[in-house]
């Protein structure tokens, strides 16, 4: 079969393409029983606890901040993700989609501190100016996504993608982030080495071994391993294995060191304003916008890789834009409460839906609640947020790479055999590592970005969005697929887009409505197109 002809009978035949992803135990409207919902749910709450506490914990010290207002920030994230993830789950896309804490929002936050316009002696006093001024950015930069997602702009950007373009997207939303997997391991890898080989043995070893098919152990992995590290850690700290460390190592290792359950306080319910009245700065707004499109973007991937794992039907773009609205919304309230941090959609808890095989969006507002319940009760919700860093950084290992399967999962659409298939898939995917790479490492060494100006925020409005993987390699194949000679119908077909020909409305395909159509009967005053 020289020529690439017709298969002989005798020859295998390849996999056919699934625009549902099959073998998942239970799909965004079949929740499982209640007491294995309720366990699920909790480790989703679990697995979003790592970015949760990560991200304040390096924050709130250079604010000023001591161990209560970290602990005070904490919850107040807690409790914004839990009615985020609600609002998302009821009214947004629909998808089990757990909206946390983002990393996007750390560099222009960061820049506010360092803007040098915080003389205050007393900490405390600097800390709670600098949290009103990123309260400020945050509030403008929400409105991006708001209007982009409201006014269906964003339907129409996301009409062009295609099952190629959405490869190099999704996939670096996932590998991306590995500077968050082995090197965190490896700041306690007594610990963090132990947490990722019990957690793939259990998930995928364990599982068909002892009574298989009953799906107890790779469906609970991430409670037994962690469970078992952590008492494990916990026995290292007590038996004075740390004793005379460096604080680094005992920061990373010990189990006694968040500072975060004596400073909890028992009952505590956040409140907009908490830190008194928001400030505006336009350079530090236009800032945060950027981030808020960056991480618009990644979002973007992070939606298209939980539908495929929740085995539902490719987004179609108006409810994409719905959800994407709705993040909006999500990063004003984060503005109103004074996380300190924008939001955006949780990678590693879209990598949790593949290792449980669970798409059920009961299981995610299930977590929302324990999201709620924990940041009320300060006390409870600060045990489980000791866990230490390199047993969340283990967890991130298999997570974020099930995130970037997911993106690899879309080639089974597009045609290999393409050159100009290997062009976009290969070029997009490579600077999407080598851009972001060069930025950080020249951060890392310099302590400032390439680009560096007296004007601060004008410097993140570059340095940010071309230190984010996803977004260099996804905005990259966006533009080469809809740009390289994409008017033959062959190229069509090679770029796969004739698979997703029924999705680009929401009435073309039936399953639309039963995974997407809003609750109470909003879908008659609030229509899909």
């Amino acid at each position: 079969m020289a020529g690439g002809g017709a298969p002989k009978a005798d020859e295998p035949a390849p996999h056919p393409p699934k625009d549902q992803l099959p073998n998942v135990s239970y799909c965004i409207t079949s929740p499982p029983p209640w007491p294995e919902a309720i366990l699920l749910g909790f480790q989703h709450y679990l697995v979003m606890l790592g970015t949760t506490v990560i991200i304040p914990t390096a924050l709130v010290p250079q604010m000023g901040g001591g161990n209560e207002e970290k602990a005070k920030v904490i919850q107040t994230l807690l409790f914004v993700a839990g009615l985020n993830t609600l609002l998302q789950t009821w009214f947004g896309t629909r998808l089990p989609v757990v909206i946390g804490g983002s990393y996007t929002f750390v560099a222009p936050t960061i820049s506010i501190i360092l803007s040098g316009r915080w003389n205050d002696p007393d900490p405390v006093s600097r800390f709670k100016k600098i949290m009103r001024a990123t309260q400020g950015a945050l509030i403008v930069a929400s409105t991006i996504q708001i209007v982009l997602g409201f006014s269906g702009l964003w339907r129409n950007v996301t009409r062009f993608l295609s099952p190629l373009s959405v490869v190099p997207l999704v996939a670096m939303a996932g590998f991306g982030l590995y500077e968050f997997g082995f090197p965190g391991v490896a700041k306690c890898v007594e610990i963090g080495l132990p947490q990722l080989v019990i957690l793939i043995l259990f998930s995928q070893y364990l599982a068909h071994i002892i009574r298989p098919g009953k799906n107890i152990f790779d469906r609970f992995a991430v409670i037994f391993s962690v469970v078992i590290v952590w008492i494990y850690a916990h026995l290292l700290t007590v038996g004075g294995a740390y004793n005379g460390k460096p604080p680094k190592t005992q920061i990373s290792c010990r189990t006694d060191r968040s500072g975060l359950i004596s400073a909890a306080p028992w009952i505590s319910v956040p409140y907009p304003f908490q830190w008194g009245a928001p400030s505006f700065d336009a350079g530090e707004a236009f800032a945060m916008m950027m981030a808020a499109f960056v991480a618009l973007v990644e979002s973007t991937g992070g939606f298209i890789a939980v539908s495929r794992y929740a085995s539902a039907t490719p987004l179609p773009p108006s409810i994409l834009s719905r959800g994407v609205g709705w993040q909006g919304i999500a990063i004003l309230l984060s503005g109103l409460f004074g996380t300190g941090n924008g939001s955006s959609v949780s990678i590693e808890n879209a990598g949790l839906l593949a290792l449980t095989r669970v798409g059920s969006r009961r299981v995610v507002q299930i977590s929302a609640a324990f999201m709620l319940f924990f940041s009320v009760l300060g006390k409870f919700g600060a045990v489980f947020a000791s866990i230490p860093a390199p047993i969340v950084a283990a967890l991130y290992c298999l997570f974020f790479a099930y995130v970037g399967s997911a993106g690899i999962s879309f080639l089974q659409f597009c045609n290999l055999n393409s050159f100009r298939t290997k062009f976009i898939l290969g070029f997009s995917i490579f600077l999407g590592l080598s851009v972001p790479q060069y930025f950080n490492e020249y951060t890392a060494i310099n302590a400032f970005g390439p680009v560096h100006t007296t004007g601060r925020w004008f410097n993140d409005i570059i340095n940010v969005p071309f230190s984010s993987e996803a977004f260099v390699a996804g905005i990259l194949a966006y533009f080469l697929d809809n740009t390289m000679h994409k008017k033959d119908g062959q190229i069509r077909k090679d770029r796969g887009k004739h698979w997703w020909d029924k999705f680009r409305s929401f009435k073309t395909d039936t399953r639309s409505e039963e995974f997407y159509s809003l609750p109470f009967n909003l879908n008659k005053y609030f229509p899909s197109v």
